[in-house]
């Protein structure tokens, strides 16, 4: 069964989009990026390099919210969305002008895999289309078992992202915050960093927690009232 076929593309989320990429660390990987978008000739493949918690995923729907409202038909798809129905669910996807896989290492290492990969990126590359991957490390860096795969993605643009420092992870929390209506003060926000696991998606998730606790109890969000929702 090939792309064509199956009802893949992830669901964009509405809040990731380039001008909600917070935080310096990655600012200017995300700009470089934009730029690729608007002038996607200028190379063949985009390679997002990082860390799970770096942002790789909301950069790749970013991509296509941007190509969408450009009119430019663009797919954005997990890797791990793909693997039950084999290699051969790549067929098909060089018919959109973006093409974004995300999480590329989990078939890293598999012939059949890197093969169909090798394929779709000479499929796009020959229709003019911009092949955009996420993986962990450089691709110098992962165990490919097919050198043209690794030289290809190799020659291509390369984008690394960093972990996110404290005070990104702060300016991100708070923008988050603004977006669903919360209104969070220094003093609360500071108690929350002080206290939340390091990954930034372990601190948005409690944004979630909170969000969803203060409009049920309709309470603002203080000391006292994080304290007995998170149980700290």
């Amino acid at each position: 069964m090939n792309a064509s076929q199956l009802p893949l593309g992830i669901k964009l989320r509405d809040d990731a989009r380039f001008d909600n990429f917070h935080g310096d660390r990655n600012a200017e990987a995300a700009s470089r990026l934009k730029i690729i978008c608007d002038q996607p000739e200028t190379v063949p493949v985009v390679v997002i390099c990082g860390d799970s918690d770096t942002g790789k995923s909301h950069l790749l729907q970013a991509v296509c919210h941007y190509a969408e409202g450009r009119s430019r038909a663009a797919v954005c798809i997990s890797i791990a969305e793909l693997e039950p129905f084999g290699p051969e669910a790549l067929m098909g996807l060089e018919g959109a002008d973006m093409i974004c896989l995300d999480d590329l290492d989990r078939v890293v290492g598999q012939p059949a895999w890197e093969e169909a990969i090798f394929h779709l990126y000479n499929r796009v590359h020959d229709q003019g289309g911009l092949l955009i991957v996420s993986v962990s490390e450089v691709p110098s860096a992962l165990g490919f078992c097919l050198p043209d795969l690794r030289s290809r993605l190799g020659h291509g643009l390369t984008i690394q992202l960093g972990i996110y420092r404290d005070d990104d992870r702060l300016r991100i929390l708070m923008a988050r915050a603004e977006q669903r209506g919360l209104v969070i003060g220094d003093d609360v926000a500071t108690f929350i960093m002080r206290r939340a696991p390091r990954r930034l998606g372990d601190l948005l998730a409690i944004l979630d927690t909170l969000d969803e606790n203060s409009l049920q109890a309709q309470r603002r969000l203080t000391i006292p009232f994080v304290k007995s929702v998170m149980g700290w």
